[in-house]
Protein backbone atom coordinates (compact mmCIF):
# COMPACT_ATOMS: atom_id res chain seq x y z
CA UNK A 1 0.00 0.00 0.00
CA UNK A 2 1.32 3.44 -0.97
CA UNK A 3 2.56 5.61 1.89
CA UNK A 4 1.09 9.04 1.14
CA UNK A 5 3.36 10.71 3.69
CA UNK A 6 6.35 9.73 1.56
CA UNK A 7 4.82 10.35 -1.89
CA UNK A 8 5.90 13.72 -3.22
CA UNK A 9 3.16 15.97 -4.59
CA UNK A 10 4.32 17.54 -7.87
CA UNK A 11 1.23 19.12 -9.48
CA UNK A 12 0.56 22.83 -9.49
CA UNK A 13 -2.89 23.93 -8.35
CA UNK A 14 -5.07 27.04 -8.65
CA UNK A 15 -8.28 27.57 -6.76
CA UNK A 16 -10.29 29.57 -4.30
CA UNK A 17 -11.96 29.18 -0.92
CA UNK A 18 -15.04 31.12 0.17
CA UNK A 19 -15.80 31.92 3.80
CA UNK A 20 -19.35 33.06 4.54
CA UNK A 21 -19.95 35.48 7.42
CA UNK A 22 -23.43 36.41 8.67
CA UNK A 23 -23.73 38.91 11.53
CA UNK A 24 -20.08 38.20 12.21
CA UNK A 25 -16.59 39.71 12.04
CA UNK A 26 -14.35 37.30 10.18
CA UNK A 27 -11.26 39.52 10.20
CA UNK A 28 -11.25 42.73 12.25
CA UNK A 29 -8.74 45.56 12.03
CA UNK A 30 -7.08 46.94 15.17
CA UNK A 31 -10.08 49.17 15.87
CA UNK A 32 -12.36 46.11 15.92
CA UNK A 33 -14.08 46.96 12.62
CA UNK A 34 -14.31 44.57 9.67
CA UNK A 35 -11.49 45.49 7.28
CA UNK A 36 -12.45 47.62 4.27
CA UNK A 37 -10.75 48.75 1.07
CA UNK A 38 -10.75 52.47 0.16
CA UNK A 39 -13.87 51.88 -1.96
CA UNK A 40 -15.74 50.48 1.05
CA UNK A 41 -15.60 46.82 0.00
CA UNK A 42 -14.97 44.45 2.91
CA UNK A 43 -11.93 42.17 2.76
CA UNK A 44 -9.88 39.81 4.93
CA UNK A 45 -6.14 39.17 4.98
CA UNK A 46 -4.53 35.93 3.91
CA UNK A 47 -3.37 35.54 7.52
CA UNK A 48 -6.98 35.21 8.71
CA UNK A 49 -7.62 32.28 6.39
CA UNK A 50 -4.26 30.60 7.05
CA UNK A 51 -4.94 30.86 10.78
CA UNK A 52 -8.13 28.81 10.40
CA UNK A 53 -6.19 26.21 8.40
CA UNK A 54 -3.40 25.92 10.97
CA UNK A 55 -5.82 25.87 13.89
CA UNK A 56 -7.76 23.02 12.26
CA UNK A 57 -4.60 21.00 11.59
CA UNK A 58 -3.43 21.57 15.17
CA UNK A 59 -6.70 20.31 16.65
CA UNK A 60 -7.58 17.48 14.27
CA UNK A 61 -4.10 16.18 13.42
CA UNK A 62 -2.40 16.59 16.77
CA UNK A 63 0.58 14.47 15.75
CA UNK A 64 1.52 17.15 13.22
CA UNK A 65 3.77 19.98 14.41
CA UNK A 66 2.46 23.51 13.76
CA UNK A 67 5.49 25.73 14.33
CA UNK A 68 4.03 29.18 13.63
CA UNK A 69 1.26 29.14 16.21
CA UNK A 70 1.15 30.92 19.55
CA UNK A 71 2.44 28.95 22.54
CA UNK A 72 2.37 30.06 26.16
CA UNK A 73 4.88 29.59 28.97
CA UNK A 74 4.12 28.82 32.60
CA UNK A 75 3.36 32.50 33.22
CA UNK A 76 0.76 32.38 30.43
CA UNK A 77 2.87 34.68 28.24
CA UNK A 78 3.71 33.98 24.57
CA UNK A 79 7.11 32.37 24.05
CA UNK A 80 9.73 33.70 21.61
CA UNK A 81 10.80 32.28 18.26
CA UNK A 82 13.97 30.81 19.76
CA UNK A 83 12.03 29.30 22.66
CA UNK A 84 9.62 27.74 20.18
CA UNK A 85 12.50 26.22 18.21
CA UNK A 86 14.03 24.76 21.37
CA UNK A 87 10.60 23.49 22.48
CA UNK A 88 10.29 21.34 19.35
CA UNK A 89 13.91 20.63 18.42
CA UNK A 90 15.74 20.82 21.80
CA UNK A 91 18.76 22.89 20.71
CA UNK A 92 20.49 24.64 17.82
CA UNK A 93 23.32 22.76 16.06
CA UNK A 94 26.74 23.49 17.57
CA UNK A 95 28.57 23.36 14.23
CA UNK A 96 28.24 26.87 12.72
CA UNK A 97 28.45 25.51 9.16
CA UNK A 98 25.49 23.21 9.76
CA UNK A 99 23.18 25.63 11.58
CA UNK A 100 21.17 26.88 8.60
CA UNK A 101 20.72 23.52 6.78
CA UNK A 102 19.84 21.79 10.05
CA UNK A 103 17.34 24.50 11.06
CA UNK A 104 15.65 24.30 7.67
CA UNK A 105 15.53 20.51 7.78
CA UNK A 106 13.89 20.69 11.20
CA UNK A 107 11.42 23.36 10.12
CA UNK A 108 10.38 21.20 7.18
CA UNK A 109 9.14 18.54 9.60
CA UNK A 110 6.35 21.04 10.46
CA UNK A 111 3.34 20.82 8.16
CA UNK A 112 2.62 24.57 8.30
CA UNK A 113 6.16 25.30 7.01
CA UNK A 114 5.86 22.70 4.23
CA UNK A 115 2.61 24.39 3.19
CA UNK A 116 3.08 28.11 3.80
CA UNK A 117 6.83 28.52 4.18
CA UNK A 118 8.62 30.44 6.91
CA UNK A 119 10.60 33.53 7.79
CA UNK A 120 12.97 32.53 10.57
CA UNK A 121 14.92 35.27 12.34
CA UNK A 122 16.32 33.50 15.39
CA UNK A 123 19.26 34.33 17.61
CA UNK A 124 21.52 31.78 15.95
CA UNK A 125 20.06 31.63 12.46
CA UNK A 126 18.38 33.85 9.87
CA UNK A 127 16.75 32.05 6.96
CA UNK A 128 13.52 31.67 5.01
CA UNK A 129 11.54 28.96 3.25
CA UNK A 130 9.43 29.80 0.18
CA UNK A 131 6.07 28.12 0.79
CA UNK A 132 4.27 26.19 -1.97
CA UNK A 133 0.84 27.47 -0.90
CA UNK A 134 0.19 31.15 -1.55
CA UNK A 135 -3.12 32.65 -0.39
CA UNK A 136 -4.49 36.03 -1.50
CA UNK A 137 -6.57 38.46 0.52
CA UNK A 138 -10.23 37.50 0.57
CA UNK A 139 -12.60 40.04 -1.01
CA UNK A 140 -16.31 40.14 -0.25
CA UNK A 141 -18.07 39.10 -3.49
CA UNK A 142 -21.57 39.76 -2.11
CA UNK A 143 -23.30 42.88 -3.46
CA UNK A 144 -23.53 44.57 -0.04
CA UNK A 145 -20.97 45.59 2.57
CA UNK A 146 -23.23 46.49 5.49
CA UNK A 147 -21.26 47.01 8.71
CA UNK A 148 -23.04 47.82 11.95
CA UNK A 149 -21.93 48.32 15.53
CA UNK A 150 -23.68 47.82 18.83
CA UNK A 151 -23.03 48.72 22.43
CA UNK A 152 -22.19 46.01 24.90
CA UNK A 153 -21.72 46.09 28.66
CA UNK A 154 -19.48 44.21 31.06
CA UNK A 155 -20.41 43.21 34.62
CA UNK A 156 -17.59 45.33 36.08
CA UNK A 157 -17.63 48.94 37.22
CA UNK A 158 -15.82 51.81 35.49
CA UNK A 159 -12.36 52.72 36.68
CA UNK A 160 -12.19 56.21 38.13
CA UNK A 161 -9.75 58.33 40.12
CA UNK A 162 -12.71 59.43 42.23
CA UNK A 163 -13.86 56.40 44.27
CA UNK A 164 -17.34 57.88 44.61
CA UNK A 165 -17.78 58.69 40.91
CA UNK A 166 -19.93 56.44 38.76
CA UNK A 167 -20.06 53.74 41.43
CA UNK A 168 -23.19 52.32 39.95
CA UNK A 169 -22.00 52.33 36.33
CA UNK A 170 -20.60 49.29 34.54
CA UNK A 171 -18.11 49.43 31.66
CA UNK A 172 -19.53 50.04 28.20
CA UNK A 173 -17.97 48.94 24.95
CA UNK A 174 -18.75 48.39 21.28
CA UNK A 175 -18.54 45.53 18.85
CA UNK A 176 -18.80 45.66 15.05
CA UNK A 177 -20.26 43.05 12.72
CA UNK A 178 -20.81 42.54 9.00
CA UNK A 179 -24.42 41.80 8.12
CA UNK A 180 -23.45 39.35 5.37
CA UNK A 181 -20.26 38.68 3.48
CA UNK A 182 -18.76 36.00 1.22
CA UNK A 183 -14.96 36.30 1.31
CA UNK A 184 -13.29 34.74 -1.73
CA UNK A 185 -9.62 33.84 -1.18
CA UNK A 186 -7.71 32.93 -4.35
CA UNK A 187 -4.82 30.52 -3.77
CA UNK A 188 -2.16 28.64 -5.68
CA UNK A 189 0.05 25.65 -4.94
CA UNK A 190 3.50 25.30 -6.53
CA UNK A 191 5.52 22.41 -5.03
CA UNK A 192 8.63 23.60 -6.87
CA UNK A 193 8.88 26.52 -4.44
CA UNK A 194 10.04 24.07 -1.81
CA UNK A 195 12.20 21.67 -3.81
CA UNK A 196 15.42 23.66 -4.09
CA UNK A 197 15.43 24.61 -0.40
CA UNK A 198 14.73 21.02 0.66
CA UNK A 199 17.49 19.69 -1.60
CA UNK A 200 20.01 22.21 -0.26
CA UNK A 201 19.09 21.34 3.33
CA UNK A 202 20.34 17.84 2.71
CA UNK A 203 19.21 14.25 2.46
CA UNK A 204 16.08 13.42 4.44
CA UNK A 205 14.54 16.89 4.17
CA UNK A 206 10.79 16.62 3.79
CA UNK A 207 9.00 17.94 0.72
CA UNK A 208 5.32 18.51 0.03
CA UNK A 209 3.53 15.15 0.08
CA UNK A 210 0.17 13.89 -1.14
CA UNK A 211 -0.78 13.42 2.51
CA UNK A 212 -0.02 17.12 3.18
CA UNK A 213 -2.27 18.09 0.29
CA UNK A 214 -5.17 15.95 1.50
CA UNK A 215 -4.93 17.54 4.94
CA UNK A 216 -4.67 21.01 3.39
CA UNK A 217 -7.83 20.49 1.33
CA UNK A 218 -9.68 19.24 4.38
CA UNK A 219 -8.61 22.24 6.47
CA UNK A 220 -9.40 24.69 3.66
CA UNK A 221 -12.98 23.47 3.47
CA UNK A 222 -13.61 23.08 7.20
CA UNK A 223 -11.23 25.33 9.15
CA UNK A 224 -13.41 28.46 9.39
CA UNK A 225 -16.44 26.44 10.48
CA UNK A 226 -14.32 24.54 13.01
CA UNK A 227 -12.89 27.69 14.60
CA UNK A 228 -15.32 29.50 16.86
CA UNK A 229 -15.14 32.64 18.98
CA UNK A 230 -17.46 35.46 20.03
CA UNK A 231 -16.59 37.57 16.97
CA UNK A 232 -16.34 34.68 14.49
CA UNK A 233 -19.58 32.95 15.45
CA UNK A 234 -21.49 33.04 12.18
CA UNK A 235 -18.42 32.37 10.02
CA UNK A 236 -18.35 29.14 8.04
CA UNK A 237 -16.74 27.57 5.01
CA UNK A 238 -19.00 27.73 1.99
CA UNK A 239 -17.02 26.71 -1.08
CA UNK A 240 -13.65 25.29 -2.16
CA UNK A 241 -12.61 25.15 -5.83
CA UNK A 242 -9.54 23.05 -6.69
CA UNK A 243 -8.13 23.09 -10.26
CA UNK A 244 -5.15 20.73 -10.45
CA UNK A 245 -2.86 20.86 -13.47
CA UNK A 246 -0.98 17.95 -14.97
CA UNK A 247 2.48 17.60 -13.47
CA UNK A 248 4.13 18.60 -16.77
CA UNK A 249 1.97 21.73 -17.29
CA UNK A 250 3.48 25.22 -17.29
CA UNK A 251 0.07 26.91 -17.41
CA UNK A 252 -0.59 29.93 -15.17
CA UNK A 253 -4.20 30.76 -14.32
CA UNK A 254 -5.44 34.23 -13.29
CA UNK A 255 -7.03 35.20 -10.00
CA UNK A 256 -10.29 33.33 -9.42
CA UNK A 257 -11.88 36.44 -7.89
CA UNK A 258 -12.64 37.55 -11.44
CA UNK A 259 -13.68 34.12 -12.72
CA UNK A 260 -16.39 33.09 -10.24
CA UNK A 261 -19.37 35.39 -9.70
CA UNK A 262 -21.84 35.45 -6.84
CA UNK A 263 -25.26 36.45 -8.17
CA UNK A 264 -27.02 39.44 -6.63
CA UNK A 265 -30.20 37.49 -5.94
CA UNK A 266 -30.54 34.27 -3.98
CA UNK A 267 -32.67 31.30 -5.03
CA UNK A 268 -34.74 29.67 -2.30
CA UNK A 269 -32.44 31.30 0.24
CA UNK A 270 -29.33 29.82 -1.38
CA UNK A 271 -26.32 31.80 -2.64
CA UNK A 272 -25.82 31.18 -6.37
CA UNK A 273 -22.28 30.98 -7.79
CA UNK A 274 -21.83 31.29 -11.55
CA UNK A 275 -18.75 29.53 -13.01
CA UNK A 276 -19.29 30.66 -16.63
CA UNK A 277 -16.00 32.57 -16.96
CA UNK A 278 -13.92 29.84 -15.35
CA UNK A 279 -15.60 27.17 -17.49
CA UNK A 280 -14.92 29.12 -20.68
CA UNK A 281 -11.27 29.62 -19.80
CA UNK A 282 -10.64 25.98 -18.78
CA UNK A 283 -12.31 24.71 -21.96
CA UNK A 284 -9.50 26.34 -23.94
CA UNK A 285 -6.76 24.63 -21.93
CA UNK A 286 -8.42 21.28 -21.16
CA UNK A 287 -5.30 19.37 -22.17
CA UNK A 288 -3.41 20.99 -19.28
CA UNK A 289 -5.95 20.05 -16.58
CA UNK A 290 -5.58 16.97 -14.39
CA UNK A 291 -8.80 17.41 -12.38
CA UNK A 292 -11.35 19.97 -11.23
CA UNK A 293 -13.02 19.55 -7.83
CA UNK A 294 -15.56 21.64 -5.95
CA UNK A 295 -16.58 21.20 -2.33
CA UNK A 296 -19.59 23.18 -1.18
CA UNK A 297 -22.38 23.48 1.36
CA UNK A 298 -25.34 22.07 -0.57
CA UNK A 299 -27.86 23.44 1.94
CA UNK A 300 -26.72 27.05 1.55
CA UNK A 301 -25.41 27.49 -1.97
CA UNK A 302 -26.02 26.49 -5.58
CA UNK A 303 -23.45 26.20 -8.39
CA UNK A 304 -24.16 26.97 -12.04
CA UNK A 305 -22.23 26.41 -15.30
CA UNK A 306 -19.52 24.22 -13.78
CA UNK A 307 -16.61 23.09 -16.00
CA UNK A 308 -17.03 19.72 -17.70
CA UNK A 309 -16.14 16.65 -15.63
CA UNK A 310 -16.06 18.63 -12.38
CA UNK A 311 -16.16 16.39 -9.31
CA UNK A 312 -18.77 17.75 -6.90
CA UNK A 313 -18.37 17.02 -3.18
CA UNK A 314 -19.94 18.14 0.07
CA UNK A 315 -17.78 20.11 2.50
Amino acid sequence: MEDKTMTEFKNRVFGCAVVKAVNSNYNADFSGQPRTLPNGKVYATDKAFKYTVKNYLKDVYNKETIFYFKSLNESMNPISLDETYIKYFKAYPTDAKKVKPEVIKNLLTCIDVRLFGATFAGKNCNTSVHGPVQVNHGVNVWKENNIYSEQITSPFSNKSSDPDAEKGMTTLGRQAKLEEGHYLHHFSVNPQNLCETANLAGEGSQKLSTDDIEKLKEAMRRGATWYDSASKAGCENELLVWVQLKDTSKLVLPNFTNLIALKDEKEDGKSVYDFSKLTEMLANVSGEIDLVEVYYNRQNCKLENLPANTKENSL
